[in-house]
């Protein structure tokens, strides 16, 4: 058996259509913006690796760099500290001293950041087309509404609010008026437990879970026993969500029509085809996967538990991993040398679009401004927002 290496690295050929995901063009219908005051240097320039070295060697200990695991290497190379999303931001929290946080991640990242973080500290995001589709799917208009919606069908005073990390701190900040609690892909099966142990009488409680239905779906299926049938999904572009009172009423899982624009492309065709072309594969997808991906897995878990496992397996065993195509390819090469065969689960193209927008360029023009004196691109939180958000996150670090 031969391992993957980087002269094959997955086999996966970028399309015209995948320029965006690669983040070398722009959707503008889409995304926040892409333009950055200043001079951005450009991607040809074979000074940037030694330019981010000395810009990050003049600022020392005033900078701290954070770095997502579905960064790109040339980024991820720079980061004092890699992660999932909330493990960097509490990274972030406990180093005070650090005048700025330089975060390579997206936008929602980057406000919880900012919501953990000292007055004192200022938040960066090195390009502001950093964001998360997902998280852009659940507005705070969008979520009054549906909040209205379960007031007038009765069951709000039932329904505990469940936001994913992957929201803007405006959902977060509704999380935390309404007495709900945010999760993580790590503690959802906690945080579910708890909601439902706040929502009234047994058999009444309800849960509105924003904004990505199947990691809320497979939680509460997989880990909490219930049915599809328990999970309504409501769609903020239909009037009432599309459902009817009895549905509102009956449902245990009153989930958000939102996913994760990566996650969401794996296929069940994806799952058999791999099985196929390598026999005796073990195929490990993340929970915000369809519920059918997540079904016919054999293991499920977390960015972080897709490390841990693939690191605890034994060489020779064959994986075929559900997640962001930047993850996949680092550990397919990291284990290379132990004989762990690490493909990517689908075939196509499958890299997190705005995560890519923070390249090497953008993190050199973040990180010479503020070694020149000057603040690009902060992310704060207005006090209101981030008193009723922290609110939230304490709840859910305050699970048993």
């Amino acid at each position: 058996m031969r391992a993957v290496t980087t002269a094959q690295p997955l086999d996966v050929q970028p399309t015209p259509l995948a320029l965006l995901l690669l983040g070398r063009e722009s959707d503008p219908r889409s995304e926040r913006g892409v333009e950055c005051p200043g001079d951005l240097p450009a991607p040809s320039d074979p000074d940037l690796v030694a330019r981010a070295r000395a810009a990050k060697e003049r600022l020392g200990d005033r900078v701290f760099v954070l770095g997502h695991h579905y960064q790109r290497d040339e980024v991820i190379e720079f980061a004092d500290v890699t992660g999932d999303s909330f493990k960097l931001a509490r990274d972030a929290a406990a180093r005070p001293d650090a005048e700025f946080i330089v975060f390579c991640g997206v936008h929602f990242m980057a406000e919880s950041a900012d919501i953990l973080t000292g007055d004192d500290q200022r938040v960066i995001l090195p390009d502001l087309a950093a964001g998360c589709s997902m998280a852009d799917m659940a507005t705070a208009e969008q979520v009054a509404e549906c909040w209205d919606v379960l007031t007038e069908a009765g069951v709000a005073e039932a329904t505990v609010p469940v936001s994913y990390m992957n929201s803007s701190a405006d959902i977060k900040a509704f999380t935390g008026k309404h007495g709900g609690t945010i999760c993580t892909s790590s503690n959802a099966r906690r945080a579910l437990e708890w909601a439902f142990a706040q929502g009234g009488p047994a058999g009444d409680a309800k849960v509105l879970f924003l904004p990505d239905q199947h990691l809320g779906r497979n939680t509460a299926v997989r880990d909490l026993g219930m049915s599809l049938e328990d999970c309504v999904v409501y769609n903020p572009h239909k009037p009432g969500g599309g459902l009817t009172v009895e549905e509102l009423r009956a449902a245990k899982m009153i989930l958000w029509r939102g996913h994760c624009s990566v996650h969401g492309r794996f296929s069940l065709e994806s799952v058999r085809d791999v099985r196929e072309r390598i026999p005796g594969v073990n195929v490990l997808v993340h929970p915000e996967c369809k519920h059918e991906v997540v079904a016919a897995a054999d293991y499920v878990g977390s960015t972080e538990h897709i490390i841990q496992t693939l690191e605890a397996a034994p060489a020779g065993s064959k994986w075929a991993i559900g997640t962001e195509l930047n993850l996949v390819r680092r550990l397919a090469n990291r284990f290379a040398d132990q004989d762990k065969e690490i493909v990517f689960l689908d075939k196509t193209v499958c890299f997190c679009s705005t995560m890519n927008r923070i390249d090497l360029p953008h993190l050199v023009w973040a990180l010479e401004s503020l070694a020149d004196g000057k603040v690009v691109n902060r992310i704060e939180v207005d006090p209101e927002t981030e008193s009723f958000a922290k609110l939230a996150l304490e709840r859910m670090l305050s699970l048993p």
